[in-house]
């Protein structure tokens, strides 16, 4: 049997490079906070206790991890003033005190890792061997380096600003991850000193004293894996690797992805096979997609349930809400928190609806805002239709009974139900009960007045038509003083007698 296991994972620090109020590891990545993914990753490798140290803001990150995993999913150790990896690491030893097995140690700001890459470490480890993970980036700067003697076993680990000119030549890198036996890398952190140009106390030193005493392990990863999220730089690419990463996955089950860097997709979704994703499209939260569906480009859909075969067109907004099989959305149609459609379903352009739902094959094709109401199966909804559900105090619903008909530009004043098969009037207000079968009116009567166009039209052309005296006048060319004076004295002199 395994050695039980527990993780330590490291979050306490500010992130001053992220130029941010919130933690660093509150920041999101493919829609996730980053400290939900080590936390994920070590409860889905078994670990028996989880320890996040914790420091700025651990209040807010506690509730995070919680809301996420549960209350007391977590055990939560506190570093106060940080002063180092190994500080970090030596308040947990309190949570840890009667663990005997393996000692995995993580960080809250590599949400990249695999399991499949922290499983290969922990099966390197073991009651004589501590594992760690090493990485060769295109550019070292800023790792600790791996020196291992002439016979390749790794002797130290040197963290870069302690690094000799030799020393930062070497590609090999550390990337933090380690794990080993509990028991000896507890008393190992006791005897750490602040011999190192910061001042703390490294957890690279364990390491060296595990050459001394057991055997030393690595195992490489990619780099792309191990990268730490220091500034917004980091956290763009790593939301970039992790969404790519995501729909790759999906495509491998049969999800066509049109544009796979342009698809925003957090962890929890779920589509079925044979479905398509266009560009820019966002899925978020628990949003659940059926097979052989469409989403067209710049559709955002949040916590929804999609059924199977259902087409929804560009740029459309579905949130906390049900589309029922062979449904028609959009495009521009918006489905706020509530809304649930039943299976052959038109929602068209500019058409939103709340808490509202819609029978089977029921139609509202254009412009409608329908909230707070029940529309009943085969029901078609008019364009420009409104329920007006508040009155500035509460709500009220509307009832649409079934294979009723709404005509274009209808205000359905609620509380009112329409009754089953009934017909509404083009530019009606409903304020009371139609009965079923029965057709509701409130218009006006219309009244034509005969000649009437005719008349206006000639008294709008003699308004613009000018009187003949001043058209005369508009003809005759304008003079000025300067013009006559001009004129004076080109004039001939009268001639003199001799």
């Amino acid at each position: 049997m395994s050695a039980p296991l527990a993780t330590v994972i490291l979050a306490a620090g500010l992130g001053t490079r992220m130029k941010s109020s919130r933690a660093k590891v509150l920041h999101r990545v493919a829609g996730r906070p980053m400290i939900e993914y080590p936390v994920g990753l070590a409860r889905n490798l078994g670990s028996e206790r989880v320890v996040c140290v914790l420091g700025h803001q651990a209040d807010a990150v506690r509730f995070v991890v919680e809301s996420r995993f549960g209350a007391r999913s977590v055990d939560i150790a506190i570093q106060a003033e940080q002063k180092g990896t190994g500080h970090a690491v030596q308040q947990a030893a309190d949570v840890l005190a009667d663990h005997n097995g393996l000692l995995l140690i993580l960080y809250g700001d590599t949400p990249l890792l695999t399991q499949t890459t922290i499983q290969r470490l922990i099966d390197t480890a073991s009651a004589g061997i501590l594992a760690l993970v090493t990485c060769t980036p295109p550019s070292p700067k800023g790792y600790g380096r791996i020196v291992r003697n002439e016979a390749g076993k790794l002797t130290r680990i040197v963290e870069e600003k302690d690094c000799s000119d030799t020393e930062r030549r070497i590609g090999e890198c550390n990337a933090g991850i380690y794990c080993g036996p509990a028991r000896f890398i507890l008393e190992s952190l006791t005897h750490l000193q602040p011999n190192n140009s910061q001042g703390e106390l490294y957890l690279t030193d364990v390491v060296e004293a595990a050459t001394h005493e057991l055997a030393v392990a690595t195992i490489d990863a990619p780099v792309e894996e191990v990268m730490g999220v220091n500034d917004r730089v980091d956290l763009a690419r790593a939301d970039r690797m992790m969404r790519v990463r995501l729909a790759e996955a999906h495509m491998r089950e049969g999800v066509t992805v049109r544009d796979p860097e342009r698809l925003y997709l957090e962890p929890d979704v779920k589509i079925g096979r044979d479905t398509e994703l266009g560009p820019g499209v966002e899925l978020r939260g628990k949003t659940v997609i059926g097979e052989g569906c469409r989403i067209d480009q710049g559709v955002v859909l949040s916590d929804a349930i999609i059924g199977n075969r259902v087409h929804i067109k560009p740029y459309c907004v579905v949130s906390d809400s049900t589309v029922g099989d062979e449904s028609q959305v959009g495009p521009w149609a918006h489905l706020r928190p509530g809304t649930v459609l039943e299976a052959e379903v038109h929602v068209g352009n500019f058409v939103e609806s709340k808490k509202t739902r819609f029978g089977r094959g029921a139609k509202a094709n254009h412009l409608s805002y329908l909230g707070d109401a029940d529309v009943g199966a085969k029901v078609n909804v008019g364009c420009g239709t409104i329920t007006c559900n508040y009155d500035g105090y509460a709500k009220y619903r509307t009832v649409i009974e079934d294979g009723a008909f709404i005509g274009s530009d209808t205000q359905l004043v609620a509380p009112v139900t329409v009754g089953k098969g009934a017909v509404v009037g083009a530019g009606t207000t409903v304020y009371q009960n139609v009965p079923a079968g029965a057709l509701a009116l409130t218009r006006s009567k219309q009244i034509n007045v005969a000649g009437y166009a005719d008349k206006k039209r000639k008294e709008m052309e003699a308004k613009a038509k000018p009187a003949p005296a001043k058209a005369a006048a508009a003809a005759k060319p304008k003079s000025n003083h300067k013009t006559k004076k001009a004129a004076a004295g080109k004039r001939e002199r009268p001639r003199t007698r001799a």
